[in-house]
């Protein structure tokens, strides 16, 4: 399993997170505080909101290519 924070400043990176996120068969979880939404979910990650700190959950040993990919919203 591996972690990270996240934030995103606009809703086109949103989409473009959940596209990427959705290519991958693992679970994966954002967080934000005791709100816990899926990855894959546009509607949950929107409802997190904007411009804010978020965890990354990623529930896989081999998650370093995702991981590399998504350093762009890294907070």
């Amino acid at each position: 399993m591996s972690e990270m924070k996240l934030t995103f400043k606009t809703p086109n990176e949103i989409h473009e997170f959940v596209n990427t996120v959705s290519k991958y068969e693992f679970d994966i979880d954002v967080r934000r505080g005791r709100i816990v939404v899926d990855a894959k979910s546009l509607l949950g990650i929107m409802h997190l909101g904007l411009n804010n700190i978020l965890e990354l959950k990623m529930h896989s040993e081999e998650c370093g290519e995702l991981q590399a990919k998504l350093e762009k919203y890294a907070a």
